[in-house]
């Protein structure tokens, strides 16, 4: 496959997609739909022509099958192809399934000899996983696309003649947000199908109220062709355009398919104990009554304001603030705490939301401006310290809940930063008495820390993806928990009648949500099996009870033949797996490897891939006589966290191509604390490590003796070392000559000095100021940037880092980045300089780290073989306050391995010396 380039053949499904790719040179790696495909090296621009090869493969079907049984989703694609030529072509299936949902089978009919994948613990896939990799296969079959989707994809090599057929199926249970279920496929088959078809049935034995099913992609012709049927308690949805009716103009072969199909439904809730399902001794309990009065509420909002939120995601936390805010209800009380590395409060107490208090608070939002470091400790600690004050001093109603709802989108790195310790000093002062609801805003943030603390604290974490919708994300998610309905809702079931029961304690009930609880009967017996459900109202407890009794399918749908019969065993399973993963997040080792191992055992046992299982599936044995088997995981969020951050998929070890588009130049810096950085447009790479030494260190960046161009800085450390005993070091003095045109800088945080044939010019950070002159050109920005030209030379970028002047710890730095380094001459060296005429490096052997979010791997470079960790580092030149993330391989130990030497080599005497 390594010598194939992927060129688009025909279909996708929800997204199931087949393509054939072409004979044109370069390796591809296999992803999502057509716009989010991601090939090595660039080689995805060359996808955009069409194939002469495309009609020797012809798509006979794409079908997807869902059946919901109260509330349990279990759908099938399928796909089948038929390879027209006389030589082998390599076809490739793609789907598109929310992330929600277990993998539970997938397997390819060639020639009638079926292939099954098989689940397995991931510990023992691993070994196939990493040789697959090493070998230079995309071994992953699975990866994140989008904020709700993963896509599953595989190829296979097809003889001449031969057909294929490719089925996967998944499972998942519907949760119910704001008073409805959601069943989502994505559909993008990016050219016409001959037999395309969505089918959906939906059986609730409460009864069905509504179901609606809408595209964007439905015209006025297409919309008559989504068939619904609803009975009381049944409903049916189809799908299935002909080839001509899928097209945009008459005998043309672009689709009008192409975006998400939904299904929306709701269903009845006529009685207080709400729904139980007995089926083949497993029962399944959905509770949510209708017309409960909500429980007042007391929320502390708790938004960062550091520098890290300038620009548009403060503009959207103030716009979201100001709509959250008047949505309030009058009997509900709030307060707002807003934080950097200082914690500032609207008021020293709650504030009952009267429409005078609503409109003074939003006055406040309004002057809400980023400044400053994260200190997340502390803003949490004073808004838990506001509720049991006002708890204490009875400000608060008796009967109502309290919440805190924290908005950041970095890391601590003020005050307490340790993590552990943060979750620590949070959950016991919170003792149980208040949920926590975290919201991570971006792809700086840690989520794994957030979801933690959220889940030891009554509450969840949810993410906030930038982009021009992140308000109303925002919006959305304070409208799932602004209208609580019951406090500590326990649902009891006989003891002598139900063993392994489902999590049966819930600590709020919300409007629009729902509870689910499943467990198994201990014999069939059904004579006396009582219900009881407790709970905190309004104005009074909430108390009910009743008598189950199982459902008889075939009575209540007789025209239909039930093939999912074990459909409540399957949700009790996939319930209880989900719970057992959400424990092996906290409490004591024992506890953790206790549920871990429950939850794998129960994976395996229902052919779920989960994120402790994979499905290994074993391709035909290829022309050579070799199989190739690839794995299929399942993601969890961190890792949907870390490719977005990262942005790769496995091609750093791929053979050069050569295109004919233009690419921007490479770029070298160093910034922060200090790290330095080699950009590699051309391989859509970057490779970064630090520097650490005693502050005062003068370290040579670049010294070339052709040109006589010099380039020395001094790093200094930290106004004192920080609790956590961390002393950050920065560059804060630059020293650059240009021996052959006679000029010399010296640039600090303080000012700029210029000398020149016996003068000197001195600038200051405060001026704006462009200066010409025969030899050397300056650009300087107030208060944020120095361009230095040199004369039929290279361009050197200097960056200003102001920081508070108070600031406890932290000094103002400087920023060096290169521009048009290859003007220099190939004898140029230095900490900088020995990677400006390239540099050549293999990445192999991708492996979990020591951080989920940060994968480690081999590096082959310079005739070594070092451990590299997947990371990035912030390359400030458009955004010099926030700056943007730059995924890159980290090569541990003051670069050690790359570097020419050891880095204390590069230490000169002096900004102006050599040696």
């Amino acid at each position: 496959m390594s010598g194939l380039l992927g060129v688009r053949l025909l279909l996708l499904w929800g997204s199931a997609c087949l393509w054939l790719p072409g004979l044109t040179r370069g390796a591809l790696v296999i992803s999502g739909a057509h716009e989010a495909l991601q090939e090595t090296r660039g080689a995805a621009r060359s996808l955009q022509k069409r194939s002469t090869v495309e009609a020797t493969v012809e798509v006979h079907s794409v079908t997807l099958h869902c059946t919901v049984t109260s509330r349990f989703a279990h759908t099938v694609m399928t796909s089948k192809a038929l390879n027209k030529a006389n030589t082998s072509q390599e076809i490739f299936f793609e789907v598109e399934l929310p992330k929600t949902a277990f993998i539970t089978n997938f397997s390819m009919e060639i020639e009638g000899e079926v292939y099954v994948g098989e689940v397995k613990e991931k510990e023992k896939a691993k070994k196939q996983y990493e040789k697959a990799v090493s070998s230079g296969q995309t071994a992953g079959l699975v990866k994140a696309s989008g904020r709700k989707m993963e896509k599953f994809s595989v190829s296979v090599n097809i003889a001449g003649g031969s057909n294929v057929t490719f089925i996967l199926t998944y499972e998942e249970l519907l949760q119910r947000k704001l008073g409805q279920y959601e069943i989502l496929t994505r559909v993008k088959p990016k050219q016409p199908v001959q037999e395309f078809q969505i089918v959906t049935n939906i059986f609730e034995p409460q009864g069905i109220s509504y179901v609606d099913a809408h595209a964007a992609f439905l015209t006025n012709d297409l919309l008559p062709l989504v068939e619904k049927t609803v009975t009381d308690k049944k409903a049916h949805i189809s799908f299935s355009p002909t080839m001509e009716q899928q097209r945009k103009c008459p005998g043309c072969d672009e689709t009008l398919i192409d975006g998400d199909f939904i299904i929306k439904y709701e269903v009845n809730r006529a009685k207080s104990l709400g729904d139980i399902q007995i089926v083949n001794g497993y029962f399944v309990h959905f509770f949510s009554p209708p017309d409960l009065p909500r429980v007042p509420k007391n929320v502390v909002f708790v938004i960062d304001r550091s520098g890290s939120m300038s620009g548009q995601k403060i503009r959207q936390t103030r716009e979201a603030m100001l709509t959250i805010l008047k949505d309030l209800h009058e009997e509900d009380y709030f307060a707002l705490i807003v934080f950097d590395h200082r914690i500032d409060s609207w008021q020293e107490s709650l504030t009952k939301a009267t429409k005078g208090n609503v409109a003074q608070a939003m006055d406040y939002v309004r002057q809400i401006h980023d400044y400053g470091g994260t200190d997340i400790n502390d803003a949490v600690l004073k808004a838990v310290e506001m509720l049991v004050k006002d708890r204490q001093e009875k400000k608060l109603p008796e009967r109502s809940i309290d919440m805190i709802i924290l908005l950041t989108d970095g890391m601590p790195n003020e005050g307490e930063s340790h993590i552990p310790k943060i979750q620590e000093n949070v959950r016991s002062a919170i003792g149980g008495n208040m949920s926590l609801f975290c919201l991570g805003f971006g792809n700086d943030v840690d989520y794994s820390f957030l979801d933690v603390m959220s889940k030891q604290n009554k509450g969840l974490a949810r993410r906030i993806f930038e982009g021009s919708d992140a308000t109303v994300q925002l919006q959305g998610f304070y409208e799932e928990v602004s209208s609580p309905l019951l406090l500590e809702v326990d649902l009891r079931y006989p003891d002598n009648a139900v063993d392994f029961l489902t999590k049966n304690h819930f600590n709020q009930l919300f409007n629009g949500s729902e509870i689910v609880v499943a467990g198994r009967l201990m014999d069939n017996d059904l004579n006396n099996f009582m219900v009881e459900v407790f709970g905190q109202g309004f104005e009074e407890d909430f108390n009910v009870q009743g008598e189950a009794s199982a459902v008889d399918w075939d009575v209540m749908y007789p025209d239909e033949e039930y093939i999912f019969g074990n459909f409540t065993e399957r949700l009790w399973a996939y319930l209880t797996i989900q719970e057992l993963l959400e424990k092996s997040k906290t409490g004591t080792t024992d506890e953790k490897t206790n549920t871990t191992a429950k939850a794998l055992d129960m994976s395996l046992h229902y052919s779920f891939v989960t994120p402790l299982t994979s499905m290994v599936v074993t391709k035909p044995e290829t022309e050579d006589g070799t199989e190739s088997p690839l794995i299929a995981d399942k993601l969890t969020e961190e890792q949907r966290q870390m490719a977005e951050r990262m942005g790769y998929v496995h091609k750093y070890a791929a053979p050069p191509v050569h295109t004919s588009y233009h690419q921007p130049p490479p770029t070298y810096f160093v910034d922060g604390d200090p790290h330095f950085m080699i950009e590699l447009p051309d391989r859509d790479d970057a490779l970064c490590f630090n520097i650490n030494d005693k502050p005062g260190t003068i370290f040579n960046l670049v010294r070339d003796p052709t040109s006589g161009i010099l380039v020395n800085g001094q790093i200094i450390g930290d106004k004192k070392i920080s609790p956590d005993g961390k002393m950050n070091t920065y560059f804060w003095r630059f020293g650059i000559i240009h021996q052959t045109l006679g000029v010399r800088l010296l640039v600090s945080t303080w000012d700029i000095s210029v000398f020149q044939d016996g003068k000197q010019v001195k600038l200051l950070w405060s001026d704006t100021a462009g200066l010409k002159g025969p030899n050397v050109d300056l650009l300087l920005t107030k208060d944020r940037s120095l361009t230095v030209t040199l004369k039929d030379s290279v361009k050197f970028v200097i960056l200003l880092h102001k920081v508070w002047e108070k600031h406890p710890y932290h000094r103002d730095y400087l920023g060096f980045y290169t521009l048009d380094s290859h003007l220099l001459s190939p004898s140029v060296h230095g900490l900088l300089g020995q990677f400006y005429h390239g540099i050549e490096y293999e990445v192999t052997d991708l492996r979990p780290g020591e951080v989920p979010e940060k994968p480690d791997a081999t590096m082959f470079v310079k005739g070594q073989e070092l451990n590299v960790t997947r990371g990035w580092q912030r390359d400030f030149r458009r955004d010099v306050k926030n700056g943007e993330n730059v995924p890159c391989w980290f090569i541990h130990n003051n670069g050690t391995g790359l570097l020419d030497g050891e880095a204390t080599d590069y230490i000169v005497s002096g900004l102006f010396k050599t040696f």
